[in-house]
This record gives structure tokens, sequence and C-alpha cells, in this order.
């Protein structure tokens, strides 16, 4: 069994103090890698339940768990003065604690909340001005694309959509002189298409006033830092993965650049598109088992892509940590594992596809994805204001936590109708 050189130190001294659990190899095995990729910090899972959130900043009791602070406003000791906090829509403690919380998984110096990831997603394209551009790629989430193509292009920030972002060289083509943001996706949505941060994070420095922002919604900070491999700004729809619940609809973005996270500020501040403090809480709350749950939706989806992969009624099967994946090697050099979010071709058409969900019986027929219950999706039979330019028969499955064998089994009944009907 492969082991770190931490968990080997660990082994070592409990060998030297006979202390037998760290003695023991397989009582610290999550150290390891996960399916071949980058090898997991093994503190993250303390940092997410103690970092940013000390009992003692609390003012009575010293409580473990971060209270809810519902007041809209703070006492002040004298005109156009205040303590730590002034007015909500501000800053507000329940608040500040969970951006402090989710910087530190990202390992960034800033954290900044929202109402939405939508709201996140469009405070980052508040930073431009009329006459600037964006590169951003096809394969994108629907409110991203309908926010550039009927919001923005309307203010006169105009937006190129490449292709083929698995290719960095098609993105350095599509950077022009008044390019000031690149948005990827990655893995993108649906097609869970790989884009090489690192080297994009190359060609975007190379420019004067480009940023690179990257969507890590798909994978949370826990199996995928992007401000690790250059990036400026990443935004995380926290109500998906990093919440887990179904229960908080908020986003978040992070970044490590001064000047640009007090141009963020400014504007969260401005345009007051904030997350209740109970939210915050939520949030909070559902974060501290991020651990345990990534991983079990890693174990779940693979199972579940590698059944798909050899069913008859499939055509193919995309998932980053099956070797059949196109940028295979560069989601285990990038990434730390892989979610729950398997997207797969159907054989057949529309009717087969509606013919198949209809005959789920556990999955669910629904939006969003990260939750503990396994969701799908036809993203080309959506409403049209959403409509994605995909193949008919591309279905996403956000894969949950609930019994594989009771997911597979699912699957297959409901592949196995369609093929006989």
């Amino acid at each position: 069994m492969y082991l770190t050189a931490q968990a080997r130190r660990l082994m070592q001294l409990g060998q030297k103090f006979h202390l037998p659990y760290f003695a023991n190899a397989r009582l610290i095995a999550t150290t390891q890698t996960v399916h071949g990729f980058r090898e997991q910090d093994p503190s993250f899972a303390t940092r997410i339940i103690h970092g940013a959130q000390e009992p003692e900043q609390w003012s009575d009791g010293n409580p473990v768990v971060m209270p809810i602070s519902l007041t809209t406003t703070f006492k002040q000791p004298a005109p156009g003065k205040f303590l730590s906090y002034e007015y909500s829509r501000l800053n507000n403690p329940s608040r500040n604690t969970v951006e402090r919380v989710v910087a530190s998984l990202e390992g960034a110096k800033y954290g900044l909340a929202y109402g939405s990831g939508m709201a996140a997603i469009t405070t980052v394209f508040n930073l431009l001005s009329p006459g600037d551009h964006i590169v951003s790629s096809v394969d994108l989430y629907g409110g991203t694309s309908i926010y550039l193509k009927q919001v923005a292009d309307r203010l006169n920030i105009k937006t190129t959509f490449v292709a083929d972002v698995t290719d960095p060289a098609n993105i350095e083509k599509a950077i022009t002189g008044n390019t000031r943001l690149v948005w990827m996706e990655t893995p993108s949505n649906p097609g869970l298409k790989m884009v090489d941060i690192e080297k994009v994070a190359e060609i975007v420095r190379r420019r004067k006033d480009v940023l690179l922002a990257i969507d890590n919604t798909f994978l949370s900070p826990y199996f995928q830092r992007p401000l690790e491999l250059g990036a400026d700004i990443v935004m995380n729809s926290a109500t998906k993965y990093l919440n887990g619940h179904s229960d908080v609809l908020m986003g978040m973005l992070l970044t490590s650049n001064d000047g640009v996270h007090d141009r963020l500020r400014f504007l969260q501040r401005t345009i007051g598109a904030v997350p209740s403090p109970f939210e915050c809480y939520l949030l909070n709350r559902g974060m501290k088992t991020l651990p345990v749950r990534m991983r079990q939706h890693m174990e779940n989806g693979l199972a579940v892509a590698r059944f798909l992969e050899n069913h008859p009624s499939v055509e193919r099967v995309l998932h980053p940590g099956l070797p059949s994946h196109p940028q295979h090697e560069l989601a285990q050099r990038q990434c730390y594992g892989h979610s729950g979010m398997v997207t797969f071709f159907l054989k057949g058409g529309k009717d087969e596809c509606r013919a198949f969900v209809k005959g789920l019986k556990v999955v669910i027929l629904g939006e969003s994805l990260g939750g503990y219950e396994s969701l799908v999706k036809i993203p080309a039979l959506m409403p049209e204001t959403y409509q994605l330019d995909v193949p008919v028969n591309l279905i996403r499955l956000a894969v949950g936590l609930e019994y594989v064998g009771d997911l597979i089994a699912d699957l297959d009944q409901a592949l196995r109708a369609v093929r006989s009907s």
C-alpha cells in the first residue's frame, strides 16, 4: 500500500513510542493518493473543522458551533465610528467566518460570499467595462452562457467562445488587445472537458491586465485548487458540493490578489447580492463533512461510470477517472480526485432519453448537483432559454451518496427497459 511521507513518519513515531494507532498504516491510509490522482493534503479535514472559527472569537461562552448573527446593524461607539462591524450588507460575523473557512480550503488569501452562484459569477463580469473582451469555453454552465450572450453582450462586453479549450493554444489565439478576462470551467458542464490550468495561467500572465477565473464547482477545493496552478479568481457554486445537502443557495469567490479582492469586495458591498447569516451557518455546517462526502462521491461515481462504460445501451461515457477519458492524464496530474459527475451518451434520441429518465426509480430527474441524492439531467431537453449546444442523447449524472449497488441496479433496469421497448 502506498503511503505518503507524513504517513510513514507517523508510523515511525508509533513504532518508536509504542503507539499502535500511528503504527498501523491502514488507519492512516486516507493520506494516500486516490485512483492515481494527486496526493491530497491529509490536514484538509482538520482545517475544514477548525480553521478560521476558533471558539474564542465569539463573545459569549466560547461556543464550538458558529452562532448565527441575525442582526442587521451594530452599535457604534461614536458617530462615523464602529468596532468590527457596521451593517450586515457590508459585513457580518456569520458571513465573514464562512468566507475565511472557504478561503483556507482553496489556499486563498480572501473569500467572498454571495447569495447564489450566479451572483458570484456576474460579480466577476462586473469587473469589466464596456469595450472589454472575454474569452470563454463553449461547453459552459447555462446561466453563465446566457449572461454572456444576452446581458454582457448588450453592455458591449463581447465574448469569444472557444470550441476546444483542451488545447491551450486555442485559448491563446482567442485573446486580443482588449481581452480582460479568461473564464474557464474545468471539468466543464456538461462535457467534462479538462483545461490545463497551469498552461493557460502561463499564457494569461504574459498579457497585461488579463485575469484568469476558474469555475471549480464540479470538483470543489477538495479535488482541485486552481489558485495553486496560477488562477487569479476561483468561483464555487456553494449550493453544490461545498454545502452538499441541497438546502442552501450560495456562491463563493476566492482570490489571493489584493487588488482584485478590493475591487470584488467593493462590488459585493455595493451590489449587495449577499447571503443571509442563516445560509452561511448552514454552509459552514454542511462543509464539515466535505472530505467524507467527496471521497464517497468519487467511489460511487467511478463505479457507476465503469458500469455504464460496459452497458450495451450506452454509446460512450465521460469521467476523468477513466483511462478512456481524453484528458485522463491531465486530470490525474491536476486534480486530487473527481466528484460524482458522470456524462454518458445513450444509444438513441429524444424518445429513448425521455423513456430512460422516466424509468428511473432511485435517481431523481432534477436540476443542480452535489447533494447527497443522485440526480439526472438531459441538457438538450431543458427549456429553450437554458438550452446548450449539446447532443440530444447526452445525459448528465450527479452520482450521490446512496448505496452504489442500488444506483447501478436502478440505472440498469431503466436502460434495459429502453432497449427492450
